[in-house]
């Protein structure tokens, strides 16, 4: 395979992975689903704090769908977009405390006599629900 087909498999596998609806996925069915071998998984999960999967009682790694989708995202950072592992890591932590520090949504503006016509209908909801007595 000629350098330049390698580079395009790789591009389009991150983006094709389909994560099946499920709670819980062993390791050889990330490893499976990913395309990578699952002493690679065992690896991430020393370097990439975001990496934590659960274990079983009987000792076997359980990865949950946001797990799954943390080692695609850093499959697609080492693999796709040249990152060494420490600038993965760091490239994780800073897009964590984005998500964080994100700004909350306004809430639309009302008007006074929006406000006095919704007092009105509580006003009347209690009158009824006082009625019932």
């Amino acid at each position: 395979m000629s350098p330049r087909n390698r580079a395009a498999s790789k591009s389009s596998s991150t983006s094709e992975i389909l994560i099946p609806e499920k709670l819980y996925f062993r390791i050889g069915e990330v490893a499976r689903l990913c395309r990578l071998p699952a002493y690679v998984l065992r690896f991430w999960e020393t370097e990439f704090p975001q990496l934590k999967p659960i274990k079983s009682s009987t000792g076997q790694r359980m990865y949950r769908h946001k797990d799954v989708e943390s080692v695609i995202s850093i499959k697609k950072l080492l693999y796709e977009d040249g990152f060494t592992i420490a600038g993965a890591r760091q490239h994780l932590r800073a897009e964590t405390k984005a998500d964080k520090k994100q700004t909350p949504l306004p809430f639309p503006a009302r008007s006074a006599s929006d406000l006095k016509h919704v007092r009105q209908g509580l006003r009347e909801i209690l009158t009824m629900l006082s009625a019932r007595r």
